[in-house]
């Protein structure tokens, strides 16, 4: 059945004009057909400077927005309605413009995981791979304000030393990461190195001997020359390190439930091959946002770009 639906949505993408983008934590199959993988910004980008006139998202509404923003123009479709994101959850738009306004001479620094009206009202966007270059930007007679992800907050703190005001959202999935379990699997494998997305809890991110976005994890097993990694981070991004590494002993950080399938993100996971057959022979679900919101989003990941060069 796989060889025959793939066959079929790849006559969709040709009669559609169509693209496929897919994130790191979308499942193999639907990495394999994918014109491109990536984080949520380089998918941004991807289908910014794309020709195609119809771009499918295989993420979560939030990336298909922010794709949306960058090309108004195009028709940018995504797999089912309800692959959501707890940080955007968690920062729902009216309580995050009234902590905006709570503040005197705030500068909101936005995490890309954010829905298009949060991004609408920030200063800048980030992505966990230029927070650090893009918040030492900030001028120094503001202040900051960092959400929605507060571990990934807490970090950077850290790591720029600028003092930040941080909203309380986290990750569903990096935050079930257990120390605990970690030191002692750490033990068991002496010759593996750690590596953990900053989204986690600062334990883990403590033992870590590399934090990064899923892009510098990928690029770490990738270039490393140890063959054993620990992984704390959504397990989707292990089918493109073990393409990357056929060589490389990929081991799951352990979590604090005993059994569960906890460091797989549940909205992710509700993309499918036949849901994406299904978008593309219907052109729906579409993205659509209004004029005000394409035009003010715009700006904050606009400044992005700017301050990252």
């Amino acid at each position: 059945m796989s060889n025959s639906i793939i066959d079929r949505i790849r006559n969709l993408k040709e009669k559609r004009k169509a693209i496929i983008l897919a994130h790191y934590y979308e499942e193999g199959a639907i990495q394999d057909i994918a014109d491109f993988v990536g984080d949520s910004y380089q998918l941004a980008l991807y289908g910014q400077k794309s020709d195609a006139p119809v771009i499918l998202l295989a993420g979560v509404v939030f990336m298909a927005e922010s794709v949306k923003i960058l090309s108004p123009d195009k028709t940018v479709l995504f797999p089912d309605r309800e692959a959501g994101c707890s940080l955007v959850a968690s920062s729902p738009f009216e309580e995050y413009l009234a902590w905006k306004q709570s503040f005197p001479n705030p500068f909101l620094v936005t995490y890309i995981n954010s829905s298009a009206r949060v991004k609408a009202i920030s200063d800048v966007i980030v992505t966990s791979s230029n927070a650090e270059k893009i918040i030492s930007k900030v001028p120094h007679n503001k202040t900051i304000l960092f959400g929605p992800d507060r571990n990934l907050g807490l970090y950077l703190k850290r790591q720029t030393g600028r003092p930040m005001e941080l909203w309380p959202g986290t990750c569903e999935v990096h935050v079930l990461f257990s120390a605990q379990k970690l030191m002692k699997l750490m033990k068991e494998h002496p010759d593996a190195r750690v590596i953990a997305h900053p989204e986690c809890d600062e334990a883990i991110l403590q033992l870590a001997h590399v934090v990064g976005s899923t892009s510098r994890l990928l690029a770490e097993v990738t270039r490393h020359p140890g063959r054993k990694f620990i992984v704390a981070t959504e397990t989707g991004i292990f089918h493109q390190m073990q393409k990357a590494r056929p060589d490389a002993i990929l081991i799951q950080a352990p979590n604090e439930k005993e059994s569960c399938s906890c460091n797989d993100c549940p909205y992710m996971k509700l993309n499918t091959l036949q849901k994406i057959e299904a978008a593309l022979m219907s052109l729906s679900p579409e993205i659509t946002l209004p004029q005000d919101i394409l035009t003010q989003a715009r700006k904050p990941l606009e400044l992005m770009m700017e301050w990252s060069q």
